[in-house]
């Protein structure tokens, strides 16, 4: 398993210097077709601070200016973002992108707030189905920021893409208002994340990111709003806390999702190259799904999803990636509970303990059961629900992972070097 890993993340190390080219489609496979990403070529110094899953939202509107809230997670010079039409059935132009530091609602910090191009012009039009990164903006961000990025199109039309929930509150507005920095056009309150699937900053040399793969768990539902109190969020504040290698955190988790079918958004084994392997400077995909495809009673047994989770273990161990499992937590009280869909849970857990094919494991089942009743949720860390965890219940989860297990090739790796210096000043004044 050591040595096959090994030359698996020899190969990454080589296809990422051998660099990006523009509009090179990343590789797919069988099961999803290719994603393009146009632009500046992407730079393997890179790493993700913040990413959401791309999804199919309502049709788009002409003349529509969005405020988009993220928090980031590790800090570093170079941002850039990546805007997604994968879902869009023809091509979206956006004529104005700025970047800007949060102070209040949809106002920002005096002076932060600056424009980002492509390729060097201001505007871009994104095909259907691709992507587009922007050039890198000189400065360093700081770790735990509130970053806004304000966007406009003048002529975006048909199936929007985005993120649904977003347990954030963001703006919206009529017209292009993306170069002020004041809220008084941005009145319209929204609670998704619109074509921004990704942010990259140049860190540290040898830092890296983990992506959290997962469902409505990991996006963070039940948890409080605006607090960034999903569990990745807490991942992320252990990770910089402990000053590791990995602090970059992505959060690639969809409401309702399934390992092998499609309903809350496209299935695992569908955007795993576009949600997931496509980010940049990942070292670890941290894997926990599995109970909605278990919930919805449609046959799937044990042995099906020990498959899935098979294909996607290959794939990422194919792009030269580690990958963490998780055991699926318990969810009895839950309406689509049932005896049946208990004893696959069960079977499905043992394969994640007991399994030789992840890279290390986080028996999040044994942290969120209660003693009392193992079948159900520890009612100190259940939201009411009986399916997602609370705040608490988001914390104990973070802090049942092994921040070591999150570095691919820790052993006989360099530590971080210097950070780079470009000669100009924070994004924030």
């Amino acid at each position: 398993m050591r040595a096959r890993l090994a030359r698996a993340c020899r190969l990454g190390a080589l296809l990422l210097l051998a660099g990006t080219v523009q509009a090179t489609p990343v590789h797919a496979s069988a099961e999803q077709p290719a994603f393009t990403v146009a632009g500046a070529p992407a730079d393997r110094r890179d790493v993700v601070t913040w990413g959401a899953s791309a999804d199919r939202m309502s049709n788009a509107v002409a003349d529509r200016g969005y405020r988009l809230i993220v928090h980031t997670s590790v800090a570093g010079r170079a941002l850039r973002i990546r805007l997604s039409n994968a879902f869009g059935d023809r091509p979206v132009t956006f004529d104005n992108v700025y970047a800007g530091v949060q102070k209040t609602g949809a106002e920002l910090v005096h002076g932060s707030n600056r424009p980002l191009t492509f390729d060097g012009a201001r505007s871009v039009t994104v095909p259907a189905g691709g992507a587009v990164l922007t050039d890198p903006l000189p400065g360093r961000l700081p770790a735990a920021t509130n970053l806004v990025v304000s966007l406009h199109s003048p002529d975006a039309a048909g199936p929007a893409t985005g993120h649904w929930m977003a347990m954030q509150t963001s703006y919206a507005t009529q017209g292009d208002h993306t170069a002020e920095e004041g809220a008084d056009h941005w009145t319209e309150v929204i609670g998704s994340w619109f074509y921004l699937d990704a942010v990259t900053v140049r860190p540290f040399p040898g830092t890296g990111a983990v992506v959290a793969l997962g469902d409505s768990i990991t996006d963070g539902w039940q948890s409080s709003s605006d607090l960034n109190r999903r569990w990745p969020d807490y991942l992320a504040r252990r990770l910089h806390a402990a000053d590791a290698e990995v602090q970059g955190v992505a959060n690639e988790g969809i409401s309702g999702n399934k390992i092998l079918a499609d309903g809350g958004g496209q299935s695992v084994l569908k955007r795993l190259q576009r949600d997931v392997l496509s980010q940049s400077g990942v070292r670890t995909v941290f894997f926990f799904e599995g109970v909605n495809d278990i919930k919805a009673h449609s046959g799937v047994t044990a042995q099906d999803l020990i498959a899935g989770y098979r294909q996607v273990e290959e794939r990422v161990h194919a792009a030269g990636k580690c990958v963490v499992g998780a055991t699926v937590g318990p969810y009895k009280g839950w309406s689509e509970w049932d005896a049946a869909g208990e004893k696959v849970r069960q079977e499905v857990n043992a394969y994640i303990r007991d399994s030789a094919d992840f890279d290390a494991v986080t028996d999040l089942d044994r942290i969120l059961r209660s003693p009392y009743d193992p079948e159900r949720m520890l009612p100190a860390l259940d939201s009411g629900d009986h399916l997602h965890p609370n705040d608490k219940g988001m914390q104990a989860m973070a802090d049942a992972v092994d921040l070591k297990s999150l570095d691919c090739d820790s052993h006989g790796r360099a530590g971080r070097g210097q950070p780079e210096a470009d000669g100009s000043g924070a994004i924030s004044p």
